[in-house]
C-alpha cells in the first residue's frame, strides 16, 4: 500500500514538474526517409544497388557455389586416406563453406545494407547537417522520430522538422504541403521548389 501511494506521489510530482518545463521544452518530429525520398537523382541509388545485387552479390554466390562443390568433391576423393589432423581441418573448412551457403540470405543482406549504406551516406550527412542548422535556428530542444508519433494525435505541421530540412536544402515539395506549412508557420522558412 505504500508502495503504491509512493508511486501515486512521485507520478504526480513528474506530472507538475513536466508541466511547469514544458513551456521552456519545443519538440519536433523528423522522418529522414521522407526527406530522402525528395531529393532528386536519389532514384540512381536504386540502380547502383540493383547493379549490386546482380553482379557482387550474384558473382560471390556462383563463386561461393563453386568453392564449395570444388571442396565437397575433393573432400570425397581424398577423405578415405586423410587422417587425424588433416581429416579435421578438411572437415571444418567444408563446413565453414557450407555454413556460408546455408546462411546465405543473411550474408547477402549484410552485404546489401552495408553498400546501401556506403551510397546513402553522403545523402544522409546533408540531411543531418541540414536538420542541426534547423534544430539551432529554431531552437528545438527535442526531435523524436515521426514513426514515434501516436497515430491518435495529429502534431502540428509547424514543428514537422522533415519540411523545415527539406526546405533548408531546396528541396521540391508538393505545394499543398508547402502552403499549408506556410499557413502555420504564418509564412516563414525557406522557399523551395515547387514539385
Amino acid at each position: 500500500m505504500k508502495k503504491l501511494l509512493f508511486v501515486c506521489v512521485v507520478l504526480a510530482a513528474s506530472f507538475l514538474t513536466a508541466n511547469t518545463a514544458s513551456a521552456q521544452t519545443k519538440i519536433g518530429y523528423f522522418d529522414e526517409e521522407s526527406v530522402l525520398g525528395a531529393i532528386p537523382g536519389i532514384g540512381k541509388v536504386d540502380s547502383l544497388m540493383q547493379i549490386f545485387v546482380n553482379d557482387s552479390i550474384g558473382g560471390e554466390y556462383n563463386y561461393r557455389i563453386g568453392e564449395y562443390q570444388r571442396a565437397d568433391s575433393t573432400f570425397k576423393k581424398d577423405s578415405i586416406n586423410l587422417k587425424g589432423k588433416a581429416l579435421e581441418l578438411a572437415v571444418r573448412d567444408l563446413n565453414q563453406k557450407r555454413a556460408i551457403l546455408v546462411n546465405w540470405q543473411q550474408y547477402a543482406t549484410q552485404m546489401r545494407d552495408a553498400k546501401l549504406e556506403q551510397l546513402l551516406n553522403p545523402y544522409r550527412s546533408r540531411i543531418a547537417e541540414a536538420l542541426k542548422q534547423v534544430v539551432a535556428e529554431n531552437k528545438y530542444t527535442l526531435v523524436i522520430n515521426q514513426s514515434a508519433l501516436s497515430t491518435l494525435i495529429q502534431p502540428p505541421i509547424s514543428d514537422n522538422l522533415s519540411i523545415r530540412v527539406a526546405m533548408k536544402m531546396k528541396l521540391p515539395l508538393p505545394k499543398e504541403i508547402e502552403d499549408a506549412f506556410r499557413a502555420a508557420t504564418g509564412g516563414g522558412g525557406t522557399t523551395a521548389p515547387k514539385k
